[in-house]
């Protein structure tokens, strides 16, 4: 469902980075996706579900959307008509 969103949050947002529990090679159409299969990162930023958005500034996590979003991804990427033809709302 978010592939296309992903794909243009990498590319449209400022320091947009993609990490992947499972397959780094998903999405396929994000050029850059750091492999957490480890789970390192997981646990370090306590992220339980999938998709998880966390927004840091100056290393500190200031905002956290889990799940699909509509709102608070287009708050968290500054990108106002991010995922426009999705439900505003789906669990992860």
């Amino acid at each position: 469902m978010i592939e296309a969103e992903m794909q243009r949050a990498a590319r449209e947002a400022r320091n947009f980075q993609v990490v992947s529990q499972d397959d780094p090679r998903f999405p396929s159409s994000v050029e850059a996706i750091i492999d957490d299969r480890e789970l390192d990162l997981s646990w370090l930023n306590n992220i339980e579900f999938m998709p998880t958005l966390i927004r840091f500034e100056g290393g500190r996590e200031v905002e956290r959307v889990v799940g699909w979003d509509r709102d608070g991804w287009q708050r968290l990427t500054g990108i106002a008509d991010l995922g426009a033809r999705h439900p505003v709302f789906k669990p992860g």
